[in-house]
C-alpha cells in the first residue's frame, strides 16, 4: 500500500530527476546566461534549486522559520559546471530524503510549520508538497532560459 509519505517521496525523486535532466543538458559556457539584468543566471538558478531543499529542510526541522541568518556549507563555493553542482546536491537530497523517511505517517497531515512570520502556516503534508513544486517552476523557467538561449532542451515528459 502506497502511503501518503511514500508518494510524497517519490514525487520529490521524479522531480529531482527531471530537474537533473535540464541540469545536465547545460554547456558550461552558458551557465552565467540570464534573459535579463534582474533575473538569476542559469548557474545561480540551479545552485537555488538545490540548496533551496537544504533550508527547506531546516525550516521543517524547525517546524517554522529559522531566526538567525545561517550561511550553508556550499555559500563560498562558486558554480563553474552543472556536473558539479549535480555532484555537490546529492549528499543533501539524499539527507532530505532520510529525514522525510523518518516522519511519521500521522505528522504528514497533523504537524505544522509554522512561517507566520513570513505569512503563512501550513501542514507538513502541505510544506513538502509545496518544495517539490518550487523546484518544479524553477525546471519549468530553466527549460524556458534554455530555449530563449537557442539550447536543445531534454525530453522531461518521458
Amino acid at each position: 500500500m502506497l502511503t501518503a509519505k511514500d508518494a510524497i517521496i517519490y514525487n520529490f525523486r521524479e522531480t529531482r530527476r527531471r530537474s537533473i535532466l535540464c541540469w545536465r543538458a547545460i554547456p558550461k559556457e552558458m551557465l552565467d546566461w540570464k534573459p535579463d539584468g534582474e533575473a538569476m543566471s542559469i548557474g545561480e538558478m540551479i545552485r537555488h534549486v538545490w540548496t533551496a531543499t537544504y533550508w527547506y529542510q531546516r525550516i521543517l526541522m524547525n517546524r517554522g522559520s529559522l531566526q538567525a541568518e545561517e550561511s550553508g556549507p556550499f555559500d563560498s563555493i562558486p558554480v563553474t559546471a552543472a556536473e558539479t553542482e549535480i555532484e555537490l546536491s546529492e549528499p543533501y537530497f539524499q539527507d532530505f530524503l532520510t529525514y522525510v523517511s523518518g516522519l511519521a505517517e500521522e505528522d504528514i497531515s497533523a504537524a505544522v510549520i509554522d512561517r507566520s512570520d513570513v505569512g503563512y502556516r501550513r501542514t507538513l503534508g502541505d510544506m513538502l508538497l509545496r518544495i517539490a513544486y518550487h523546484e518544479s517552476v524553477h525546471t519549468g523557467q530553466l527549460l524556458q532560459y534554455m530555449r530563449m538561449a537557442g539550447l536543445d532542451r531534454p525530453k522531461v515528459w518521458d
